[in-house]
């Protein structure tokens, strides 16, 4: 089944009338031209072992790799992957060092399945214990559940072994009381982009570009006030305005066609204390079938939920789809959720890793990037490492949630902050 460009703008603006919305809704000019012959592995022969990754795991890939060459397990290869981010304290998107919630907390969410076994483990809202990637493998192999949340969770993983520390490192801290101080107003309390009462925000009076310029300056002024050193100050900066989703999803194949998947992740920054997105969720954040495939997600955590995205992918693959058409597919879930309105999408992004069991593999995403030059891409290793982008539904660039005025592109040309 091929999902084509036409396809997808007659499904849209088929789907905006039928719920009665304007025609503004569905903007067929948004669409992304799609190739179907995006990666690699859709032109050539498949092949495995194979590692498939978010890009923040990239460094981690190698290593991992050759211990799955080596006939170590799929699961154990693919947290070898996650585990480098969350031990990494300047990796401030899972573990250690994570931004926290609104009150200052850092709370950590992760998924696995295990193909062989056809297992799965999972843990939400874990306090002080790093390597929850772990606990939530431990959780599936030790316990007769597959979820713990909260402060249950974190005493299982003490009883297996895992030691209590504080994942606050010194740079979130600060970057958590640069938000706390100015821009806490802009929070996660309601509403969201799904109330039908919701309205983008209203333009500044005053030119856009005066009005960023200010901002930034003025925030770069605190940062240097609590501490924060000279070359991370915009880098900071950056995470105030734009509050960061980070999330890590890895899924490994091996020679045999054993499959396994995880996903990471400390969910979004400054979120409401005991929230959790669809990273510790089996099925959202992260599905394996050792019959079809496997599939993560990163991104709109909420969003995701919704489409229920890691396992309608797998279906779709079950179904015949291609790895690219299956994720396609989930991404046109969420745009029909909004009823194609352009104005909600934009605060929104996902991207989608998959793989399936002989190898065929594709990453596709919402959005093209989160701005000119910084497009979605993954990372893959079938005996050769390298990032591929994503391949988007949509043209052009997400912006960031909590809603704020659009940034002038002249300063996202110029701006080290944005990188």
């Amino acid at each position: 089944m091929t999902f084509s460009r036409r396809d997808f703008v007659k499904t849209s603006v088929l789907g905006a009338v039928a719920a009665g919305v304007g025609a503004h809704s569905a903007i067929p000019e948004a669409l992304a031209e799609t190739g179907q012959q995006g990666h690699a592995s859709l032109a050539d022969s498949p092949k495995h072992p194979i590692i498939l990754s978010a890009n923040n795991g990239y460094a981690y890939v190698e290593a991992a790799y050759a211990f799955l060459k080596g006939g170590g397990d799929t699961l154990d290869a693919a947290i070898r992957v996650v585990k480098g981010p969350e031990d990494d304290p300047k990796d401030d998107s899972v573990g250690l060092g994570g931004l926290p919630n609104e009150e200052g907390v850092v709370e950590l969410d992760a998924c696995c399945m295990h193909g062989p076994t056809r297992r799965a483990g999972s843990v939400g809202g874990v306090r002080n214990i790093k390597n929850v990637s772990m606990v939530a493998k431990a959780v599936m192999e030790h316990t007769g559940h597959v979820m713990l949340v909260g402060e249950g969770a974190e005493r299982f993983a003490v009883a297996m072994g895992h030691a209590r520390e504080n994942l606050l490192t010194e740079r979130s801290r600060k970057i958590w009381l640069l938000w706390k101080e100015s821009n806490s107003d802009r929070d996660w309390w309601g509403p969201g982009t799904a109330d039908p009462h919701w309205h983008p925000p209203a333009p500044e009076s005053k030119p856009q570009a005066g009005v960023w310029q200010e901002r930034i300056e003025h925030l770069q002024q605190s940062a240097a006030d609590l501490g924060i050193e000279p070359e991370f100050q915009l880098a900071a900066v950056r995470r105030v305005l734009f509050p960061p989703s980070g999330t890590i999803h890895c899924s490994a194949l091996n020679e045999k066609g054993e499959m396994s998947g995880i996903t990471t992740t400390s969910g979004l920054a400054f979120k409401l204390p005991g929230r959790c997105g669809d990273s510790p969720i089996i099925g959202a954040g992260c599905y394996t079938d050792q019959d079809v495939g496997s599939a993560g997600a990163t991104g709109a955590g909420e969003e995701n939920i919704k489409v229920a995205g890691a396992h309608t992918i797998v279906e779709n693959m079950r179904h015949g789809m291609s790895p690219q058409e299956a994720g396609t597919d989930a991404l046109k879930r969420i745009v029909r959720n909004y009823n194609g309105d352009m104005t909600k999408l934009r605060y929104m992004d996902m991207t989608y890793y998959i793989l399936r069991k002989d190898g065929a593999y594709a990453g596709v995403c919402l959005w093209e990037g989160y701005s000119a030059g910084h497009p979605h891409k993954f990372a893959v290793h079938d005996g050769t490492l390298r990032s591929e982008p994503a391949t988007p539904l949509l043209k052009g660039y997400s912006q960031d949630w909590p809603p704020m005025p659009v940034v002038p592109e002249d300063l996202r040309k110029d701006s080290e902050y944005l990188k």
